[in-house]
C-alpha cells in the first residue's frame, strides 16, 4: 500500500489571481470609501455640536441658571487651548456660564469664571465647513444662552448651524426659541420625511 503525501498551501498562480481580484475590488470601492469618510466627518462634527447644545440646555435646567454654548476657534483645531476666541465658523465648542475667551482649557468649575462645564475641539482631518447663523439665516452668530427653563434667552442667538464638506451630504442643526435642538438634512424636500429641515 502506497501512501500519498498531500500538498498543502497555495500555488503561485492562485495567489496572483487572488491578489488581482482583491486589487480590482479595492479599485472599484476606493471612491466610495473617500465619500463615506468625508460624510462621516461631517456627521461626527454635527453630532458633536448637537451634543454640546443639548449639554448647555440640560445644565441650564439642572442648575436653574443661564448657561451658554459658545463656538470657539483655537490655534490648533485638535486641542482646546487658552488662546481661544469666539468664532461663528468653527466646530470647536465650550459650554460655560461666562465667555470662555482665553479660558477654553480651564478645568470645569462651578465657582471660577468662566464656570466651564464641557468643551470639545473640532479635531484635525478632512476640511469641514461650519457656519453658525441667527434665525434670519444671514447674520453670523457664535453663542446661544439657555435659561433655567431650557428656553433661548440671549438676544442674538445661534438659530442654525450648517455643517458641510466638499462633495458630502450637508447637515444642519436647528435651535428653536423654545430651546429644542434638532439635526436635519437641508437636501431633503419631502414633507413626510422626518429628516427635512423646517
Amino acid at each position: 500500500m502506497t501512501v500519498r503525501r498531500l500538498q498543502r498551501g497555495f500555488t503561485l498562480v492562485e495567489i496572483v489571481v487572488t491578489l488581482a481580484v482583491l486589487a480590482l475590488i479595492m479599485f472599484a470601492v476606493a471612491p466610495n470609501i473617500g465619500t463615506w469618510l468625508a460624510n462621516t466627518r461631517v456627521r461626527n462634527i454635527a453630532d458633536s455640536l448637537q451634543n454640546g447644545l443639548q449639554t448647555a440646555r440640560a445644565e441650564a435646567i439642572r442648575r436653574n441658571q443661564s448657561m451658554s454654548f459658545w463656538l470657539v476657534q483655537t490655534d490648533d483645531p485638535g486641542v482646546l487651548g487658552n488662546e481661544c476666541t469666539l468664532a461663528s465658523n468653527s466646530g470647536s465648542w465650550v459650554v460655560s456660564v461666562n465667555s470662555p475667551v482665553a479660558h477654553c482649557a480651564d478645568q470645569p468649575s462651578t465657582t471660577s469664571s468662566p464656570m466651564l462645564v464641557a468643551g470639545r475641539a473640532m479635531g484635525n482631518g478632512q476640511p469641514v465647513t461650519v457656519a453658525a447663523l441667527q434665525s434670519d439665516k444671514t447674520t453670523a452668530a457664535n453663542s446661544i444662552t439657555f435659561d433655567g427653563f431650557g428656553r433661548v434667552s440671549s438676544t442674538s442667538p445661534i438659530g442654525f448651524i450648517d455643517v458641510s464638506g466638499t462633495g458630502t451630504r450637508n447637515l444642519r442643526i436647528e435651535i428653536s426659541t423654545a430651546g429644542a435642538v434638532r439635526l436635519c438634512d437641508p437636501a431633503v424636500s419631502s414633507e413626510n420625511d422626518p429628516r427635512k429641515c423646517l
